[in-house]
């Protein structure tokens, strides 16, 4: 406990330090109209790259999208224009955020609505690791959030700063919403909104939560009349705990399904053994685990595979088997 006293104690802000603080987050003045051009061009281009890495299923593209993505900025202002209690910054903040948010979405459905390929939904690692958002996203979020906050107080751990935009996702997720949208796909592109949202929430709560800790509150030595920040954090706390009843009803039903599919694929190697035949994919959704297997030649029944997997995974199944034909030519080796 003496251990984190002292590191909050030697990293507390001082009143010489919210000036530089302050320049980092908010722009107003002269300053304003630049920084806004330069918001909006980084995150054109970042919706630009998030969206091709998404489609294309480049997780290395995507991760570029997150450096470039200028959206962690306004949000952590509005964190601490809350704990320094000037409610215009914050609402100015909140609102920058809302429009890009808004301009994200757009530019990635414009993009999936003329997209001349097949978006897969189900095959794209990009896009299913994004609309299934499980009750351990909001904790990573919030750790994110709080490192944010830190690196973003002290100037000797700036350089951290782009491992934390990598770490919590806010730009994909909006691209994901939007292309799910453009197709129609309006579970996923729900799932995907709440994967934005819990980072968002994350990063006001924790993020607050830090630079109070740290003394931004009274380092900025502003007077603060009435209940607006105190409401402010509580409102976002509920939210926080709000959104946690979804994330730990689709993390228990990812972990089913993923329970499920381990053993389904288990039930299915044994059933093709001695067969001519290779389990090729399982794939689970609900109740219904569908198998590909690859090969040609006699099958055991189908019965019996049912049954194998319904006693594996110990609950009754929908078990769809698709086979695909296919023929092995090996060429004559070299002398």
């Amino acid at each position: 406990m003496s251990t984190l006293s002292n590191i909050i104690r030697e990293n507390r802000f001082q009143p010489a330090d919210v000036p530089k603080f302050a320049d980092k987050l908010f722009y107003e003045g002269k300053r304003r109209r630049p920084y806004l051009e330069r918001f909006f061009v980084l995150l054109f281009l970042s919706t630009i790259i998030a969206t091709a890495g998404i489609l294309g299923d480049s997780t290395a593209t995507v991760i570029g999208a997150m450096i470039v993505a200028p959206l962690m900025t306004p949000i952590m202002a509005t964190a601490a224009a809350l704990i320094m209690g000037n409610m215009r910054r914050a609402l100015q903040s909140l609102l920058l955020v809302t429009i890009g948010m808004m301009l994200v979405i757009f530019l990635s459905w414009l993009w999936g609505t003329f997209h001349p390929g097949v978006i897969s939904f189900e095959g794209n690692s990009q896009i299913v690791g994004r609309v299934s958002p499980r009750l351990i996203d909001l904790i990573a979020a919030l750790a994110s959030g709080a490192a944010g906050a830190f690196c973003l107080s002290r100037d000797d751990i700036a350089d951290s700063l782009p491992g934390v935009a990598i770490a919590i996702s806010l730009v994909p997720p909006l691209c994901v919403v939007g292309i799910s949208a453009s197709a129609g796909e309006w579970d996923a592109a729900w799932g995907a909104l709440l994967l934005f949202v819990t980072n968002f929430l994350s990063i006001l709560l924790a993020g607050g939560g830090v630079l109070a800790l740290l003394g931004l509150n009274k380092a900025a030595m502003i007077e603060v009349h009435g209940t607006a920040r105190r409401n402010a954090f509580i409102a976002i706390a509920i939210a926080i705990l709000i959104v946690a009843i979804p994330l730990s009803v689709t993390g228990q039903k990812v972990a089913r399904e993923a329970r499920t599919e381990i053993l389904s694929r288990r039930a299915a190697a044994v059933w093709v053994t001695g067969t001519d035949y290779d389990v090729r994919q399982i794939r689970v959704l609900g109740d219904t685990v569908y198998i590909a297997v690859l090969g040609n030649g006699a099958q055991r029944p189908f019965a019996e595979l049912v049954t194998a997997v319904q006693q594996s995974v110990g609950r009754p199944v929908i078990v769809t088997l698709e086979t695909v034909p296919s023929e092995k030519i090996t060429s004559p080796g070299g002398d």
